[in-house]
């Protein structure tokens, strides 16, 4: 696929120690930090109401990931709290990179194609 960045092998491996959380509630997607620690998520809304969460893509590259949480527009992801799982996959494209990735019970598992 051209254009498409390749994610180095070493990235991908599903170490026990590297899981996902949610790290803070925001009211609105301009508070969240410039910041986040690492591994960390936050979501605009309540537990109750979610409209959006937002993380650093575990690429490492860089950039952020928002995905929509409310179900009254489309897409929409489901998240569920503990541990962080989100569905269905997410892929993002961003500068001609694709990262494509599900995560699940606070793991990342990279989708091949």
């Amino acid at each position: 696929m051209a254009g498409v960045g390749v994610i180095p092998w070493w990235r991908k491996i599903p170490l026990p120690w590297r899981r996902w959380r949610m790290v803070l509630f925001v009211e609105a997607a301009d508070e969240i930090p410039d910041r986040l620690p690492h591994r960390g998520a936050v979501v605009v809304g309540t537990m109750q109401r979610p409209k959006w969460i937002a993380f650093d893509c575990p690429c490492g590259t860089g950039h952020r990931v928002m995905v929509n949480l409310d179900q009254g527009r489309r897409p929409f992801w489901v998240l569920r709290e503990i541990p962080l799982t989100l569905t269905p996959s997410i892929d993002d494209r961003v500068d001609g990179r694709r990262c494509h990735f599900m995560m699940t019970r606070g793991r990342v598992r990279w989708a091949y194609s």
